[in-house]
């Protein structure tokens, strides 16, 4: 949301937001003078042409009722972005349960590299274009939220798909019906990009590790948890290619990211350079510094799938113990994913579960964070920062305090880190 608003005032747009607590997001669009209310819009909205929402805002928000009242147009955050991406000469939308801000932003330091014009949407914050990047009306690239089937506003040039694994179960029901939204969005894009072995369903150009994808690595070296591999276009070997960020799982968003571009015309060269050149977003196993003189690691992850990959990429970088803290996504992601968050987190030796970040939802017992730690055996459970405290004054010099979820840990994480 914040990125639309920034993207918006840089298109000469008068735009104005709420939101319902203060946040660096908030202060950065102040400081932008984008005027930002703190809870209810109430009248502040009465200017304004439309009213943009994203999904976490409830039906019965006061801000709906006066936008009705006034007869102001109320349009989802999805087909907003759809809207905006009509703006564009061509639009590359990246799709996907996971890794999307990352493919995200190696396209536009791939693009920037190729001194391509572009602007760019994403959903984290890039060390050098942070979340959103006006620099023309040539290529739009975002990403695709797949939450309840939003992706599908949108009609890219080239549409990648990185991945359908189940998420959003409170909205789709089943994993099929996760893969048929994914299915759906890759034939309305002029041409998809998908994970080789995936949606067979569907045409397009596929990437992957399997040497019968049309865009596969080969020869990978990993050193210190970056990976390094050849590149190849069918048959034959582009080069060589370096990852400046950790995690094999890093290797495939490169390689989707390199089959878009490569469509778009752009020379091996150029996403050689634009993928060395990206060193990670924010969230994405990014180190924020220490607590109590521990390195402290935080990740985004917030799936059993995610986890698994940091939880194997932290143990290729890192010496000494890891000392885990989990902060569960919405009850309905914990209650229907349940076996497979216990499964992955209790190969943790040192585990705590923070309090559930609740977003949009009403508390489920059954989806609890406190029922998941009771299901992980040693693990324990914290619904406050002295917890946390707690948890972390175990770890010695040599160990690691690994912060896991796409909640307000981050920034309870960011207050204990030494000053």
């Amino acid at each position: 949301m914040s990125a639309l608003a920034a993207l918006l005032l840089r298109m000469g747009k008068v735009v104005g937001g709420c939101d319902r607590c203060e946040s660096s997001f908030t202060r950065k669009l102040v400081g932008m003078g984008i005027p930002v209310t703190i809870g209810d819009a109430a009248d502040d909205m009465l200017g304004y042409e439309a009213v943009v929402y994203t999904d976490a805002v409830g039906d019965n928000d006061k801000s709906f009722a006066l936008a009705r009242k006034n007869k102001i147009p109320l349009v989802p955050r999805g087909q907003f972005l759809a809207m905006l991406s009509q703006c564009f000469n061509g639009v590359i939308a990246v799709a996907g349960s996971h890794g999307k801000s990352t493919c995200t932003a190696m396209l536009a330091h791939i693009f920037k590299a190729a001194n391509r014009t572009f602007s760019c949407h994403i959903g984290a914050e890039d060390r050098q274009f942070s979340n959103a990047w006006m620099g023309g009306k040539s290529i739009f690239i975002t990403e695709a939220c797949e939450y309840k089937r939003n992706l599908l506003w949108l009609r890219p040039g080239i549409g990648i798909v990185l991945n359908c694994d189940a998420d959003h179960l409170d909205c789709y029901g089943t994993a099929e019906n996760v893969k048929s939204a994914y299915e759906q969005f890759a034939s309305q894009s002029v041409c998809a990009v998908k994970l080789y072995g995936e949606l067979q369903k569907t045409h397009g150009v596929t990437f992957g590790f399997d040497n019968r994808a049309d865009y596969y690595a080969k020869n990978l070296v990993g050193r210190d948890g970056r990976f390094s591999f050849d590149l190849f276009e069918g048959k034959s070997c582009l080069g060589q290619v370096s990852l400046s960020v950790y995690g094999k799982h890093n290797v495939l968003n490169a390689l989707a990211a390199t089959a878009a571009a490569r469509l778009s015309g752009i020379s091996f060269e150029d996403i050689r350079d634009g993928l060395a050149s990206f060193t990670g977003i924010a969230r994405r196993f990014e180190y924020i510094g220490t607590i109590n003189g521990v390195t402290c690691i935080a990740d985004y992850a917030h799936h059993p799938n995610e986890i698994k990959a940091v939880l194997k990429t932290v143990r290729q970088v890192r010496k000494g113990k890891i000392f885990v803290i989990f902060q569960p996504h919405t009850y309905s992601r914990t209650k229907l994913l349940f076996r497979q968050f216990v499964n992955v987190l209790s190969n943790t030796d040192n585990l705590l579960i923070y309090r559930t970040y609740a977003a949009r939802e009403y508390y489920d017992d059954a989806g609890s964070a406190l029922t998941l730690s009771r299901a992980i055996r040693r693990s324990k459970y914290a619904d406050g920062i002295e917890g946390i405290c707690s948890f972390v004054s175990a770890a010695g010099a040599d160990d690691t305090v690994l912060v896991l979820g796409a909640g307000d840990i981050y920034d309870i994480a960011l207050m204990l880190v030494d000053r």
